[in-house]
């Protein structure tokens, strides 16, 4: 991925976050057919230091486990809120008119060697701890254990375990650092003018990136 470095985010705490907040992600795998993709949601675990570990799961039925070459790192991309920038926002635009639409995004990449697991009491452990994470802010959640045990059983022994040691954890913050404070300030105003939650997200990384 190419990323000037005033687009550079280094920050593993952040990059972390951001998977937690967006953790449906591309996993891109290499195999005889060429490269694939398959769009599964991935816990972070911080440890090994210094860029920590992907888990997650897909199906038994998903070739993606058998076919992918072990020797060939995977790539994980995980994408944050993004949104157009609309050249109207910069003052600049007042001065020479020569600003031109641009798109602000936030994405990470993650790399490592794919391992896959079979094991019954480790798939369960992450499924319950997906489970317990995303029916967290429900006003009844529901729990692996309030489904029969048998039939938990069953759809365990239809999935199949994914973990990826990170090798390396490129993050892209593109938020108009390369636009004059006066510019950055007009777009974040304009965008904190929208409603949705991107233009929101993007708003408040320009002012902090303005900040740092």
């Amino acid at each position: 991925m190419y990323v000037p470095p005033h687009f550079d985010e280094q920050r593993v705490q952040v990059l972390h976050q951001l998977i937690r907040e967006r953790p449906l992600a591309a996993l891109v795998t290499l195999d005889r057919e060429g490269l694939n993709a398959n769009h599964i949601p991935f816990e972070i675990d911080a440890e090994p230091a210094p860029f920590g570990t992907l888990r997650g799961h897909v199906a038994l039925a998903n070739p993606v486990w058998r076919n992918f070459f072990h020797d060939v790192e995977s790539l994980v991309i995980f994408g944050g809120p993004q949104t157009y920038i609309s050249p109207s926002w910069y003052p600049s635009k007042n001065d020479t008119g020569e600003v031109v639409p641009t798109y602000n995004y936030i994405v990470v990449h993650a790399y490592g060697q794919m391992k896959i697991l079979h094991d019954r009491e480790w798939l369960r452990g992450l499924v319950t701890r997906l489970t317990n994470r995303f029916e967290s802010d429900r006003g009844a959640p529901w729990h692996v254990t309030d489904a029969p045990p048998p039939f938990i059983d069953k759809q365990l022994g239809a999935i199949v375990g994914i973990e990826i040691s990170i090798t390396k954890l490129i993050g892209k913050w593109k938020v108009s650092q390369n636009r004059p404070a006066a510019d950055r300030d007009g777009v974040a105003h304009g965008l904190s003018e929208l409603t949705d939650a991107d233009s929101q997200g993007i708003a408040r990384w320009i002012k902090e990136k303005s900040e740092t």
